[in-house]
């Protein structure tokens, strides 16, 4: 039974993150081919292959982007240039920045590369010059000028002995430089257009280079001539030779001759026979798009570099996407990928029967498929322009998309293996379509609105087509015009009879499945509605809209049943969460709000986005949920609400165990482990407690003594931190006084200051302690007065007979005396008047610490008993003759409220009474 509560959530926390790491620049994978290194603004960011994660992040201080970098063939050194014309050199596993130096260079490096044994390591900048680095002796060893405007590619020969550096610039000429002389000892021309890849043969005598004049050129390096062009027809990024050592003939390798393979703006890999000029392997992607002819450069498609990983006979490629491939030799089969960038997220949705999948549509007309344990990333083409929304069908096996390019597809994935492929698709839509929903009991039907401001209902046909076939054709069961403006959300009830919709006209409408006959207008926002959705259990449809508010609406009669509002900006999504009994709204302020329905209240903010958040979803299980964001990151989060709820029980049941243990060791004169357990705590009032109890024992200064300085150092700082509050109060200063007294007795000022926040702490105690001794002073001063006072007084009339032993009995005749009972009054009148004061005094001590009932019991006896004491020596003072007239100074009057600090040890005084002569 005690399963099936119903518990509202309280609290999530972000389980994992997927961030952007690679926004374009250098990728470079180390020697032992474990991780892959990008650039992302001013970070290098370290990819674990294995794990698909981010395990480190070197990020430049000055917050400036790297323009370039270059990790030694040892693993071990990595250099960075940034805009600002420094070179870094960092123990990238450490993250710690090494040594650091200027480059020299007028303006930023463009390009950078190590020679072989890791000790020499050359730079190619935007001024034309190229400055060689000794990392082991730390100074420039060469200056080469002769290039002609940005150097944006340097090479060292593979041969070492050779001190051979090749470097191409802005005149599309490669350049060979001899180190020994510091000269250009040959220049080679063949290119057309930017060069932008080399590639060495493995006996270091053939050079092929790459352009993107749509040519590969070979080179015969022993006599620095150019062997053949080969023409590949498209701009090339990247060159990658063939070793001859393993068997490629299923890429078409039949001979022995030099192979290569080209990555470039047709978005395939391609293997070429450098002898022939001839193109022997075209790779096939099975569900991208065919690539049009005329295909442009900067087409999403087209590869931007590729890397060689020989020790696992792999291949990696970088998409233009900034999406990383890595291929299997030689079947090029995709074993990887890793997506740097997403852009903008603009949907999201759990994909899989445990969740164990997300389907993300990100401003794209690829769709990116995540498995959650591993990060790693199917792409699904098919779309060809935006992808704007998703929705899964109840199972999560299937779900379907929308996009600008006017179409909807539905897609399946294999339970088993993971992989998702198109089964239907539909065309009909005069516009982009901008949302779409999936029906929820079968999986019969869909429904989709159009920036045409239509709604198209959709069948899905029985049979989905298997792997490998053609999509099917979807059928349009009915369109209707639903809207004056663009329709931005659509949503099929639980049951599947009724829609809703909601458009930028600012109404949202609800429909009958059946003939799409209009059952009702919700109007109340006041700016376009963003998303429409229905609970899951009651008759009741949630819109977020633009005006910052969302709103619940009764079915039946399509009134504004709540209004939730608390978002600075639009709501752009929502979802109903415990069984229908809170709400998840996500706005494009960033933030995402929990929120109770029964009471509107808004139980909690989070904040994990810079951006819009556009999409957001929730598990079947409602134990997670999905955000994405414009700001790229996609975060998953956790239903913490249970372990809070635990955890604060068990921190409970500490507190009481631990009270518990604290009383039984006062009670046994244990000070030292009760005071332990009071700082334990963090709760000065009950260490104030303990501190009172050790300084009413019989040996209290000693014992007090004792106990701290047998603390440790960090409860010595609470006691320190604890005495600064203790200080700004008038009651408990004595105590603070008497800690301070030990501390600062035994303790050096040097140890004091390695204190946490000591400086801060002893700071704040100097004022009150200066006010603390100006009042003493002045009590004792008062004291003093009243002592003098009181000695000088002579009180005539009838003594005890006690009293009067061994004193002399005076004879003469005595006056009469008369009660003055207006100076007993006008006395009277201004005791009460003190009371009060002292009575406001106290309410404010009160305020600023308060202490338990007990103590608080205690301290108004005291007060009270000091208060009498007050008011019988204030009208002691008052019989001083006819001059006082019954009236208090005003330096005694301003220090009643501290008399509550002086020692009742005189309170045996009788009260005297104000009287006149009568003669």
């Amino acid at each position: 039974m005690a399963g099936n509560t119903l518990r509202f959530k309280t609290n999530y926390a972000v389980s994992s993150k997927i961030e952007p790491f690679y926004k374009g620049g250098k990728v470079q994978i180390s020697r032992d081919e474990k991780y892959i290194f990008c650039t992302c603004g001013p970070r290098v960011n370290v990819l674990q292959i294995s794990a698909g994660k981010i395990v480190h992040s070197i990020e430049q201080d000055d917050q400036e982007d790297i323009t370039s970098f270059s990790l030694s063939p040892d693993d071990e050194i990595l250099v960075t240039a940034s805009r600002a014309l420094l070179l870094k050199q960092w123990d990238w596993k450490q993250e710690k920045c090494t040594r650091s130096w200027r480059a020299i260079h007028n303006v930023p490096v463009a390009s950078m590369t190590f020679d072989s044994t890791s000790t020499l390591l050359a730079t190619g900048g935007c001024d034309g010059t190229i400055k060689l680095w000794d990392i082991v002796k730390q100074y420039c060893t060469h200056n080469l000028k002769g290039s002609s405007g940005v150097v944006h590619l340097v090479e060292f020969h593979p041969d070492i002995s050779l001190l051979q550096l090749f470097s191409s610039s802005l005149d599309c000429a490669i350049r060979i430089w001899d180190l020994r002389t510091s000269k250009c000892i040959c220049v080679l021309e063949s290119h057309y257009s930017a060069v932008t890849s080399l590639a060495f043969s493995p006996d270091g005598h053939t050079l092929i280079s790459s352009g993107r004049d749509k040519i590969c050129t070979v080179w015969d390096l022993e006599e620095r001539k150019e062997k053949r062009t080969v023409p590949v027809y498209e701009a090339v990024e990247g060159v990658v030779i063939l070793s001859a050592n393993e068997d490629y003939s299923q890429l078409g390798v039949k001979s022995k001759d030099l192979h290569f393979i080209t990555a470039g703006s047709k978005g395939v890999l391609r293997v070429w026979e450098s002898s022939t000029a001839r193109c022997v392997f075209t790779q096939t992607l099975p569900s991208a798009p065919v690539s049009s002819p005329e295909q442009t450069d900067g087409d999403p498609l087209s590869l931007v570099y590729c890397l060689p990983l020989p020790l696992s006979n792999r291949l990696a490629t970088v998409t233009a996407e900034h999406n990383i491939l890595l291929y299997q030799l030689p079947l090029l089969s995709v074993q990887q990928q890793f997506v740097g960038y997403s852009d903008d997220i603009l949907d999201v949705r759990f994909l899989g029967k445990e969740d164990t999948h997300i389907v993300v549509a990100t401003n794209s007309s690829q769709l990116k498929v995540f498995e959650l344990a591993t990060s790693s990333c199917q792409i699904l083409y098919g779309h060809t322009d935006t992808v704007l929304s998703l929705d899964v069908f109840r199972k999560r096996s299937m779900f379907a998309s929308c996009a600008k390019d006017k179409s909807l597809r539905v897609w399946r994935m294999d339970p088993e293996t993971g992989r998702v492929h198109c089964v239907a698709q539909g065309h009909g839509h005069s516009n982009a379509v901008g949302s779409i929903s999936c029906s929820r009991l079968k999986k019969a039907f869909l429904a989709s609105g159009s920036q045409d401001c239509t709604i198209k209902v959709w069948d899905l046909p029985d049979d989905l087509p298997a792997v490998g076939e053609e999509p099917a054709q979807l059928v349009t069961r009915i369109t209707e015009k639903a809207h004056d403006k663009d329709v931005n959300s659509v949503a099929i009830s639980p049951n599947d009879k009724v829609l809703a919709s909601g458009s930028q006209d600012r109404t949202a409408k609800l429909w009958s499945l059946t003939d799409m006959s209009l059952l009702g207008v919700f109007r109340g926002h006041r700016r376009g509605i963003w998303c429409v959705q229905f609970s899951p259990v009651d008759q009741v449809l949630a819109t977020a809209s633009a005006d910052g508010s969302v709103k619940l609406w009764g079915l039946h009669d399509f009134s504004c049943l709540k209004t939730f509002e608390g978002h600075d900006a639009s709501v752009l999504k929502i979802i109903f969460v415990s069984r229908g009994t809170q709400l998840v709204s996500g706005g494009s302020d960033g933030l995402v709000k929990l929120w109770t329905i029964k009471t509107n209240e808004c139980v909690k903010t989070f904040d994990a986005h810079q951006d819009k958040v556009w999409a957001l979803h929730g598990s079947s299980k409602d134990d997670l949920m999905v955000t994405g964001s414009a700001d790229s990151n996609i975060a998953i989060w956790k239903d913490i609400s249970e372990e809070e709820l635990v955890e604060l029980q068990a921190k409970q049941e500490d507190q009481i165990l631990k009270q518990q243990e604290l009383s039984n060791l006062l009670h046994e004169k244990k000070y030292l482990k009760a005071l332990g357990i009071a700082i334990s705590l963090d709760q000065p009032h009950t260490v104030l407690k303990v501190i009172k109890e050790i300084r009413q024992d019989e040996e209290g200064p000693q014992q007090l003594e004792k106990t701290l300085l047998r603390l440790r150092q960090d409860q010595k700082e609470s006691v320190l931190r604890y005495c600064a509050v203790w200080n700004t109060n008038a009651r408990s200063c004595l105590d603070a006084q008497a800690v301070l007294q030990v501390l600062l007795t035994h303790l050096s000022p040097d140890d004091l200051l390695q204190f946490q926040g000591a400086r801060t702490h002893l700071e704040g105690l100097i004022p009150y302690t200066e006010r603390h001794v100006q009042r003493i002073t002045r009590l004792l001063q008062s004291s003093m007065f009243l002592d003098y006072m009181w000695q000088k007084m002579r009180v005539t009339g009838a003594k005890d007979s006690g009293e009067l032993q061994g004193e002399e009995m005076d004879a003469s005749p005595q006056g009469i005396f008369i009660l003055d009972k207006q100076s007993e009054q006008a006395n009277t009148t201004h005791a009460a008047q003190q009371q009060e004061e002292e009575k406001d005094d106290d309410d404010d001590d009160e305020n600023k610490a308060p202490d338990s009932d007990e103590e608080v019991q205690e301290e108004e006896e005291s007060i009270s008993t000091s208060k009498s004491a007050n008011r019988q020596a204030g009208k002691a003072v008052g019989t001083n003759g006819v001059e006082n007239r019954g009236r208090i100074s005003s330096e005694e009057s301003s220090d009643e409220e501290d008399v509550m600090e002086i020692s009742t040890s005189k309170s045996t005084v009788p009260t005297p009474c104000v009287m006149t002569d009568a003669r």
